[in-house]
């Protein structure tokens, strides 16, 4: 393999294939929009308080091991993971002390430029020329690791590539973060309430190495209301969301220290592509991450074993 590689998107996907390249002697070179850390929705959201700081894993709640390969993987990596002892009858594996820190370390080593938008993927002779930022790259290679409804406005609505994820759905989560008095009631650490609005909540402040200053409460919508109330404000979707977690856990809204909502527009693959990754192999290009069942990608010689079954975007 030769000529650089660009790899667009910093989530486990995208950082997975550039460990592999990076390990069999590439020097790739990761593009991320996001601005703050890297990991996608594997993020956490920290806030300082008088009390100290709240934190709150508002994306990925936890990550479970399905392959040898990948338990195998974590164990590597067990300094930036543990076991969450969440009451599930196999092992719920949470990031520490927040759920980037797997990606963090999975990061170390690499070229990585956040905060830069792509815009435009067009061809460049024998490799691609990347609109990135204010700047222009020649790339050998592409791995895009966007959401699927992204690809096309890279690539063209027209590339026979785009038009095979024309069957890829996706569906949002909207995700409450609430916090409560270190005294408030702590009824459950994780529950999928039988009906309203909410699909999961978790009692993040019992994840390992998490601060015990409050009770910090992640709650997600079901699928249904997301997509329902997707274009709202997040301080509109926070009051709707936050009396229904009140009754679930048994407390007054008026007594959150906290309130906040965020939107994945992007959450989860509900119709997935049926195979692990896309390639126009002789044009360079490679569509992965979440397209399909799970983000395997091959690129050359480096092959990327990395399989994640991320649960409760």
């Amino acid at each position: 393999m030769t000529g650089r590689t660009v790899i667009i998107g910093a989530g486990m996907a995208g950082l997975a294939c550039a460990r592999a390249l990076h390990k069999a002697g590439h020097t790739p070179l990761v593009i991320d929009k996001g601005r703050n850390s890297v990991g996608g929705r594997m993020a956490t959201r920290r806030v300082a308080s008088d009390a100290g700081e709240m934190r709150f894993d508002h994306g990925a709640q936890y990550i479970t091991a399905r392959t040898d390969a990948f338990a195998a993987f974590l164990d590597e990596m067990r300094e930036a993971v543990a076991v969450w002892e969440d009451g599930a009858p196999h092992y719920h594996h949470v990031d520490r002390p927040g759920m980037s820190s797997l990606c963090r370390a999975v990061a170390e080593g690499l070229e990585i430029r956040q905060g830069v938008p792509v815009a435009a993927l067009d061809r460049d002779g024998d490799g691609w020329q990347v609109t990135a930022g204010a700047e222009r790259l020649h790339a050998a290679r592409v791995v895009s690791t966007i959401p699927a409804p992204q690809v096309a406005g890279l690539i063209g609505a027209d590339h026979p590539l785009a038009s095979a994820l024309d069957a890829v759905e996706m569906a949002p989560c909207l995700t409450l973060m609430a916090a409560f008095d270190a005294g408030a009631p702590r009824p459950f650490v994780s529950r999928k309430p039988e009906d309203g609005p909410l699909g999961w909540i978790a009692q993040d402040s019992t994840k390992p190495e998490r601060p015990g200053t409050a009770v910090c409460w992640v709650a997600q919508a079901d699928a249904d209301w997301s997509a329902r109330h997707l274009h709202e404000e997040p301080d509109t979707i926070a009051a709707r969301l936050l009396p229904p977690l009140c009754a679930e856990i048994g407390t007054a809204p008026e007594a959150a220290l906290y309130v906040a909502a965020h939107r994945w527009a992007f959450s989860r693959v509900t119709a997935p592509l049926g195979r692990a990754f896309l390639r126009d192999a002789g044009r360079g290009l490679y569509l992965g991450g979440p397209v399909g069942e799970l983000p395997h990608l091959l690129d050359g010689d480096a092959r990327v074993v990395l399989t994640v079954n991320q649960h409760h975007w």
